[in-house]
């Protein structure tokens, strides 16, 4: 049973323990961390969704991330979805946003990485494939309906600060 803390419209925490996979209340949100990834030489990474995932199996997504869990900080989260996910272990994030949806306050980051691009390794359940591409193929990839219609509708505001 995976647990998350409860936080209210304006991101303080209410002390209601939230369960994954039941009904959020009303009023209440769950927060989600998604971490955009751009090697140093310019490159960014594309994770590929494993087919056996619930939303858009199969399909690139232009970050890492997930739920944080009951007692960690948005940071924390991210930088333990971006470990778990991609295998890259940073040592500090750029916050890029906050945006809400019905009952999910999430949380936009910005890693920069010199990690060797071939030493990206994936979560069994999560992620079956990874690509490195171009800031112009990123930016096409984010206008095409290959991207998850709510994650452009996310990054692309903070694409004049990646």
């Amino acid at each position: 049973m995976e647990l998350w803390d409860a936080y209210d419209q304006q991101g303080n925490v209410t002390g209601v323990d939230l369960v994954r996979g039941e009904p959020i209340p009303e009023g209440l949100f769950h927060i989600v961390v998604e971490v955009l990834v751009r090697h140093e030489d310019g490159t960014y990474l594309l994770m590929q969704r494993d087919y056996k995932k619930e939303g858009h199996p199969g399909l690139f997504e232009a970050t890492a991330g997930g739920s944080a869990l009951k007692g960690e900080t948005p940071n924390e989260a991210a930088l333990r979805e971006l470990v778990e996910e991609t295998g890259i272990a940073a040592r500090e994030l750029t916050h890029l946003s906050i945006a809400r949806s019905t009952h999910t306050i999430f949380y936009g980051y910005l890693c920069v990485t010199d990690i060797e691009k071939d030493a990206i390794t994936l979560q069994e359940g999560e992620t079956i494939g990874y690509r490195w591409v171009s800031r112009d193929e990123f930016e096409s990839f984010l206008q095409s309906t290959a991207c998850i219609p709510t994650q452009r509708e996310r990054l692309l505001p903070s694409m004049n600060q990646v």
